[in-house]
């Protein structure tokens, strides 16, 4: 067993989990716990989230939803739900995940199962220290199109071609925005108040549609 603890995260590393020891450790800690949960084919990384790490979260969703609630676009945020395919033995639970392009496909249901359920269209990740568990493997075993990487610094914007994550300038799901610009806005955030932030991104938004 591995444990690393930063101000941002802490990280325990379990070897040799069955997948049937993962879903029993999903069922009896149950969906509001704090710790994440990151499975590979026998590794299992339990991922207990700091301040540094779940302040960006909230601000990506925050001006996730202000970009659809300009633009017009229904989403389904789907928020850190576990996503897993027992057949891949993946499993992981992102800092944030929506469903954009197939949202019609999902709206109503009460429960997701990636057997037979469409993936998300974008996950977020955010990776302040380095994890132990190749996540762009797991993401891209459960057919994420696109995934938008953090590491408190720098932001990446990664596409899903012939199963490898590849980076791009520019948002599938939203292609009005490119990751230096939405990188611009995550830099202001450190800088200055939400309210504001917020507002910001609205007026920018309204004048690329202009």
């Amino acid at each position: 067993m591995l444990v690393q603890s930063t101000p941002a995260e802490q990280r325990t590393v379990l070897h040799n989990i069955s997948w049937e020891t993962f879903e029993a450790l999903l069922k009896d800690t149950g969906e509001d716990r704090d710790s994440r949960f990151a499975y590979d084919g026998g590794t299992l990384e339990i991922m207990t989230p700091l301040f540094e790490h779940e302040n960006p979260k909230i601000q990506f969703d925050r001006l996730i939803f202000a970009l659809t609630e300009e633009i017009g676009r229904e989403i389904k945020s789907a928020g850190s739900t576990t996503l897993k395919r027992k057949l891949a033995r993946k499993g992981i639970e992102p800092d944030n995940c929506y469903y954009i392009q197939n949202e019609p496909r999902v709206r109503g249901k009460k429960s997701l199962n990636l057997e037979t359920d469409p993936s998300p269209d974008l996950a977020i990740e955010i990776d302040i220290t380095n994890s132990s568990i190749n996540k762009f493997n797991i993401y891209a075993a459960l057919a994420i199109n696109e995934l938008w990487r953090y590491d408190g610094q720098n932001l990446k914007f990664y596409q899903l071609q012939a199963g490898q994550y590849v980076e791009c300038k520019s948002s599938i799901a939203f292609p009005l925005i490119s990751v230096n610009e939405m990188s611009k806005f995550l830099q202001q955030s450190q800088s200055m108040g939400e309210v504001a932030l917020l507002k910001s991104f609205r007026i920018w938004v309204r004048e690329k549609l202009a």
